[in-house]
């Protein structure tokens, strides 16, 4: 007997959750209103919320397309705050296509990238931040940033939000509500402790922007660009920070002809090492075009490595080097092959540039490497977990910070006192979308992967 596909109510959305490419279980999400009818056409039955059961997924006409678990989730005790089934099939592609397109028949439409945990926010099931946190435990690329993208999710970062907020809505109560006795209102908020209420916010304000700065590099991470002539050790560097050949080394000159990569973990943080070509002129166009994509590499870098041979010392195309490269780069001077003149790991600073004498082939002053990079980029060991920030978190925070300042200023002036007040309040707000556009969230959501 031929199943007729039973239609769903406007916006249900299905795809595929799993990664793409073969795999022993592939899932396909759904998330619509009212889906029992959905899931009794797909199956053959209405399964029991929240109860995984074993059955066949059919195709129009009766046949099987499939064997395997199902999970239905009926709004709003469900990830989208809507009724939610989760098809738990084998995870061959062309079986998983097959499935997604009888959601399709039975009235759903291909999920965007980010929709669920979209439809999760605008449900209230989570505010933006702990939606940021989901693609960001995702694409965490160490165990510390998952970690901490585990604790912004359960809501550790945006509780510390709400604090905030909450300690600005009373301190502007408090402000707003004397506007209308003029007479009294300097006493009425000195007795009230406005002003050391104030402090109190703007100090919690910068040890959250502290720690959220950590986060950020937990986050991304830094990339540092390993810079110099020819034959000074920049893939034995790199080779000695990855614990393994990565790059080829020869007493050749010119041996590195393209950027080579590598990822390490320095404290939990990615570090992401680029291995160039030697700086300096030549006649060779594939080396020409490998020390053009040296330049290009340095304008990405977060911290530039600049390795001078400890045998030669400075010279003139080193200084022509060092010329050339941005002022605005945290830079950081390592003279190689010290074991070749018997000298010993140090470090200085000369001219606010830091300063290593390293040997990377006996591995002396690599841990003095590794501090340093880490103290460039302002990492500093803390006893507290951090939030995984993005980069439009710590804006929304340091322009807070901004009008907290701003409203101390103001002490004596109460309506932009209490102005100064609420746009702190708001930038708080832009991070978890109380106040926040659909432009803002359209951008965010774009970059999370389908199916999520």
């Amino acid at each position: 007997m031929e199943r007729k596909a039973t239609p769903s109510l406007p916006d249900t959305i299905a795809a595929v959750a799993t990664a793409p490419g073969r795999g022993g279980i592939g899932v396909i999400r759904v998330s619509g209103s009212g889906l029992a009818a959905f899931v009794q056409a797909l199956t053959g039955k209405i399964p029991e919320p929240r109860i995984a059961g074993f059955g066949r997924f059919r195709d129009a006409k009766g046949g099987v397309i499939d064997e395997g678990i199902t999970l239905y989730f009926p709004a709003p005790q469900s990830f989208t705050g809507e009724d939610v089934i989760e098809l738990q099939g084998h995870g061959g592609p062309v079986v998983l296509q097959l499935l997604l397109a009888r959601c399709i028949e039975l009235g759903a439409r291909l999920a965007e990238p980010g929709e669920f945990s979209r439809r999760a926010f605008l449900n209230g099931k989570m505010d933006l931040a702990q939606a940021e946190a989901v693609a960001d435990l995702i694409d965490a690329t160490t165990a510390a940033a998952a970690r901490s993208a585990l604790r912004s999710l359960s809501g550790a970062f945006s509780n510390e939000l709400h604090l905030l907020s909450d300690q600005l809505i009373d301190l502007r109560m408090l402000v707003e509500a004397t506007l209308d006795f003029p007479e009294e209102e300097i006493d009425f908020l000195e007795k009230a402790n406005a002003f050391e209420r104030l402090a109190c916010i703007r100090a919690d304000l910068e040890r959250l922007i502290d720690r959220a700065s950590q986060g950020a590099l937990l986050r991304s991470g830094m990339n540092v660009v390993l810079v110099g002539q020819p034959n000074v050790g920049k893939s034995s560097l790199l080779n000695a920070l990855a614990g393994e050949e990565r790059a080829i080394v020869t007493e050749i000159a010119g041996t590195t002809r393209d950027a080579v990569r590598e990822t390490i973990q320095l404290e939990g943080i990615p570090v992401h090492v680029v291995d160039t070509a030697g700086l300096r002129s030549t006649d060779d166009p594939v080396e020409r075009l490998g020390v053009d994509r040296t330049w290009r590499e340095i304008e990405r870098a977060d911290v530039i490595v600049r390795l001078v041979d400890a045998r030669i010392g400075m010279v003139c195309s080193d200084r022509e080097i060092d010329r050339q490269l941005p002022g605005s780069i945290p830079r950081v001077t390592v003279f190689n092959k010290i074991d070749l003149v018997g000298g010993v790991a140090t470090r200085i600073v000369e001219d606010d540039v830091p300063v290593l004498r390293v040997s990377v082939k006996l591995g002396m002053g690599l841990d003095l490497l590794r501090d340093e990079l880490l103290r460039v980029v302002g990492w500093h060991a803390t006893s507290e977990e951090v939030p995984l920030a993005r980069e439009r978190h710590l804006v929304s925070l340091r322009a807070a910070l901004a009008h907290v300042c701003e409203a101390g200023e103001r002490g004596l002036q109460l309506e932009l006192f209490a102005e100064e007040l609420r746009l702190a309040h708001e930038c708080i707000g832009e991070i978890t979308g109380e106040f926040s556009s659909e432009d803002l969230l359209g951008v965010i959501f774009s970059r999370f992967c389908i199916g999520k």
